[in-house]
């Protein structure tokens, strides 16, 4: 059965009981920070609090891994974005300890397309036309290689400003202790 009903009967108490007032703010964040992280469930309530940041103050981008893979791709325009049109005058890059992504086994993921359907020749066509999947899909081998590929993508990338410091960090999933790996106050 679809979770879908349950949102939707649960979404309308929410607004009914105005529940969504002690959430709300506007667009810019208040801290000025943009957050690049990890997709992690284990991430989404406890990396805000460890971080001692509340809803407004930071814009979050997640996905799998907190990696680049692409300079100009949806994760790298959601930078831009951030620090352009948003404020945001710091950039920090999370990942953590147990991730998914470390060393991420790719020819058994596409097996796994397969699997659900996808169609071989999909594969093959893509691959062929310069999807490389084992670049696609790429992993790391330790949380600490994935967050210096990404920070070191942003601060390398033409359109993005060398005076906004990009920091990289590693949090541990399940106590919140983070490790700082890199501290970046550039010259203004």
């Amino acid at each position: 059965m679809s979770i879908i009903p349950h949102i939707l009967e649960y979404n309308k108490q929410f607004v009914e009981e105005k529940q969504y007032e002690a959430y709300l703010t506007d667009k810019f964040p208040e801290k000025k920070i943009v957050v690049l992280t990890c997709m992690d469930t284990r991430l989404v309530e406890l990396l805000p609090k460890a971080l001692n940041i509340k809803n407004g103050d930071a814009k979050f981008i997640k996905n799998a891994g907190a990696i680049l893979t692409q300079p100009f791709g949806s994760a790298m325009r959601s930078i831009l974005v951030a620090v352009y049109e948003l404020g945001a005058r710091e950039m920090l890059v999370i990942g953590h300890h147990g991730c998914g992504m470390t060393n991420l086994d790719t020819q058994a993921m596409v097996s796994k397309f397969t699997e659900y359907g996808v169609d071989p020749l999909a594969i093959e066509t893509l691959e062929n036309s310069g999807i490389r999947m084992d670049k696609f899909l790429r992993g790391f081998h330790s949380p600490e290689e994935g967050v210096m590929h990404s920070v070191k993508m942003i601060r390398k990338h033409p359109l993005f400003p060398k005076s906004i410091p990009v920091h990289g960090f590693v949090i541990h999933p399940e106590t919140g202790a983070i490790e700082l790996l890199v501290e970046d106050y550039r010259e203004e």
